[in-house]
C-alpha cells in the first residue's frame, strides 16, 4: 500500500508540474480517453508477452482491443474513451467511458491529471486523462465495444526499442508506434502512451502532438 501511494503521489506531482498544451475543439469533435494505472493481473494473453502473477504489486496500464463489430477502428488497440457529451468535462467523460467499456466505476478522486491534447487525422481532439484504479479486480469487457482487456506493465513501455519511428511518405513527421510483446500500437494511442512514459515516469516534458498516424488510423 505504501508503494502504491508513493507512485500515485509521484505521478500526480509530475502532472501538476507539466505545462499542458491544449488544442482548439468544438463539441462535435471533442473526445477523452482514460490512461488507467492499475496493478498487473490476468488480462488476455499476448504472443511474445511475458505473463505475470495475478494482482502483483507492479504497475500496469489498461488497454483494450476494440470489438471487431465496430464501424470504425475495429480490432485496434485503444485506451478506454469516447466523445465528450455536451456539458461534460474531459475528466467526467473519461470516467463514464471507463464504466461503459470495462465496467470500472471510479469517482473524481481517481483523477491524477491530464496529458496534452492530440488532434487526430480524422479531426477529433483527444484529451488524455490519467486515472489511478488500484487493483481494479472486477473489470470485464462490454462486448458491444471491447473484444479484450489487457494490463500492460509500465515496464513494457520503457523498452529500449520504444518508440518506433518511421517515415511512411505522408506528412512531414514520422509515424510513432509503441512495441508491446510481439505487437505494436500505433498513434494516436501510441503517442499518448509515449507521453505518459516521458512525463509521468521519466519526468521529461516531451511533446507528441506532431507525430504522424498510419494511414489506416486516418478514417
Amino acid at each position: 500500500m505504501q508503494r502504491d501511494q508513493y507512485l500515485r503521489t509521484l505521478i500526480q506531482d509530475k502532472l501538476r508540474a507539466f505545462t499542458l498544451q491544449a488544442a482548439e475543439r468544438d463539441q462535435q469533435h471533442a473526445a477523452a480517453v482514460a490512461v488507467v494505472i492499475t496493478d498487473e493481473g490476468h488480462g488476455a494473453e499476448l504472443p511474445g508477452f511475458p505473463q505475470h502473477a495475478a494482482w502483483s504489486t507492479q504497475a500496469a496500464l489498461l488497454l483494450t482491443r476494440r470489438s471487431g463489430q465496430l464501424r470504425k477502428h475495429a480490432g485496434q488497440w485503444a485506451l478506454p474513451g469516447g466523445r465528450i457529451d455536451a456539458g461534460e468535462t474531459a475528466e467526467r467523460a473519461a470516467l463514464r467511458e471507463l464504466a461503459e467499456e470495462v465496467h470500472l466505476e471510479l469517482d473524481a478522486s481517481a483523477i491524477l491529471g491530464r496529458l496534452d491534447d492530440f488532434v487526430t487525422r480524422s479531426g477529433f481532439v483527444i484529451t488524455p486523462v490519467v486515472v489511478w484504479a488500484g487493483a481494479a479486480q472486477h473489470i470485464r469487457p462490454n462486448p458491444a465495444e471491447v473484444a479484450s482487456i489487457h494490463r500492460i506493465p509500465v515496464a513494457e513501455f520503457l523498452r529500449a526499442d520504444a518508440p518506433m519511428l518511421a517515415h511512411e511518405g505522408h506528412g512531414a513527421h514520422p509515424v510513432l508506434r509503441m512495441p508491446v510483446g510481439d505487437h505494436w500500437i500505433a498513434a494516436p494511442t501510441a503517442a499518448i502512451l509515449y507521453q505518459f512514459r516521458e512525463v509521468c515516469i521519466e519526468g521529461r516534458p516531451t511533446r507528441v502532438a506532431h507525430f504522424e498516424q498510419p494511414a489506416f488510423a486516418w478514417k
